[in-house]
């Protein structure tokens, strides 16, 4: 029998589907081989006793960071909102980057990524994490490189997710890694998942986020093309209508919000699009005018190469059951 063993750290506040679902996906390797291949996983706590997950539900940790523990072949931190309770434990962070340094690989798991980063271990290394959490990563370990669109980004040794569902994504992906794909395909059947979703995070988040204050100059922009997105809109034509120099809107809305003006008013086209996809039944070339994008063919280009994902396939994920009730009618 070929056994890997997976430490999974818990702490207080932990998410519990971070380590359940890997847990699970793991764990049918062994029936989908006959018991010829397995996964030993051990929970490592933070402190000593049950261990009580943000949802309410406790585990019983097989060990704690203060025990003795075996050779992790795979280390797995998982996300929650207890998280940034633990970024200061030093005990913690440096068993953590002990751990780094005798562990084949290390991941983690939604914003666990922030004890990584506590520990040092992100430092040079391109990471992801939910896309909620992106910016105050960034912010936080300016060494790293934070790539928000991603579902699970590998670099090297080191293994990060985005929020919460992407533990299965990542544990196919280790799966595949270490038994081979027909196994990682095996147990995605069983999960009743995608071996590899298509597209990114971008497709469950809002791509304008942008808050300025009310009376700011950059906010009378933003009403602006957000009211008209059916105009064909240029950096001069709308610096005439706000009646200002193209240089200084330019200068004064990336200063601002960190976008440059056409890239907001793009993000602000595909946003659209997909709130007339999500809630209405209107075909694609209505959509596409509605949100200044020209053509049905304009609107497919642009919306599956900035969401990696394509309209319709989106419309089918996403639409609300009461739009769907609509259309049949």
């Amino acid at each position: 029998m070929r056994k890997i063993t997976i430490g999974l750290v818990v702490f207080p506040r932990f998410q519990m589907l971070d380590i359940a679902a890997p847990g699970d996906a793991f764990a049918e390797v062994k029936v989908l081989s006959n018991g010829e291949c397995e996964y030993e996983i051990l929970t490592i706590a933070t402190t000593r006793g049950p261990i009580q997950s943000s949802s309410g539900l406790t585990v019983m940790p097989d060990r704690t960071i203060f025990d003795p523990c075996p050779h992790f072949d795979t280390l797995i931190v998982p996300g929650g909102l207890g998280v940034f309770d633990i970024l200061e434990d030093t005990t913690l962070t440096d068993w953590l980057a002990a751990q780094g340094e005798s562990c084949r690989r290390i991941g983690a798991i939604c914003n666990g990524v922030f004890a990584l980063g506590a520990a040092g271990m992100i430092n040079g290394k391109t990471v992801t994490t939910h896309w909620m959490d992106a910016a105050r990563l960034a912010s936080m370990f300016r060494k790293a490189t934070v790539e928000p669109d991603r579902i699970y980004v590998k670099d090297d040794s080191l293994y990060t997710t985005a929020g919460v569902t992407a533990g299965i994504d990542l544990s196919l992906a280790l799966i595949e890694e270490d038994f081979g794909k027909q196994m990682a395909l095996d147990v995605a059947k069983y999960l009743i998942v995608y071996l590899r979703r298509a597209g990114g995070q971008s497709q469950f988040s809002p791509l304008l986020e942008v808050q300025v204050k009310n009376d700011s100059p950059v906010a009378a922009v933003q009403n602006y093309v957000l009211n008209n997105l059916n105009v064909e809109h240029t950096l001069l034509s709308i610096a005439d209508e706000m009646q200002m120099s193209a240089r200084n809107l330019s200068r004064v809305f990336k200063q601002e919000t960190g976008l440059t003006l056409m890239n907001f008013v793009n993000d602000a086209r595909i946003d659209a699009a997909r709130r007339y996809l999500e809630s209405t039944d209107l075909g694609l070339s209505e959509i596409a005018r509605r949100c200044g994008l020209t053509n049905a063919a304009t609107l497919r280009r642009i919306f599956s190469k900035r969401l990696g994902i394509g309209p319709s396939d989106y419309r089918q994920r996403f639409r609300s059951d009461a739009t769907i009730a609509a259309a049949a009618n």
